[in-house]
């Protein structure tokens, strides 16, 4: 059976419950539905956030996260995949991100969605830049991520 699979960059906001409804929605093969749900700080490193602005490459940021989303399918018994990732500008409280991932049991589940996560974080192709105190600036990565990703093994 193939796994669906759903990736959407868009820059319009998304509902949780709706998304985890639509990939359930008469399915009884799927026991548990692991949800990470990325929202927009306020404040970062102790300084105010006034907004996070979102960029990607269309086309190339798709492909790369469905490649991964293929990795996680072969690495774990999942049924399902939804992953939703916002560009544009947001405010604090704004929804970013947002990775589903089912199985017939929690441990797939939780696994590969902390592996596409940690993708996300780490390595997809979008650029971050942050507002503050009315001046811009690129947001590097930062080690942790890349630690976080580096568990996983080369993919």
């Amino acid at each position: 059976m193939t796994v669906p699979v759903t990736i959407r960059i868009q820059e319009a906001d998304f509902d949780i419950a709706a998304e985890i409804a639509a990939m359930t929605a008469g399915r009884v093969d799927i026991g548990a539905v692991v949800s990470f749900s990325g929202i927009c700080r306020g404040a970062d490193d102790g300084d105010d956030v006034a907004a996070l602005t979102l960029e990607h490459y269309p086309g190339m940021a798709e492909d790369e996260i469905g490649r991964h989303a293929a990795e996680a399918v072969k690495r774990w018994p999942v049924t399902a995949l939804t992953i939703v990732h916002r560009v544009g500008r947001m405010l604090p409280g704004d929804n970013i991100v947002l990775v589903l991932a089912a199985s017939a049991h929690r441990q797939a589940a939780f696994s590969a969605a902390e592996f596409l996560m940690d993708y996300l974080k780490a390595n997809a192709p979008f650029w971050k830049r942050e507002e503050r105190d009315g001046e811009t600036r690129w947001v590097e990565a930062h080690d942790r991520d890349d630690a976080a990703a580096a568990r996983w093994g080369k993919d």
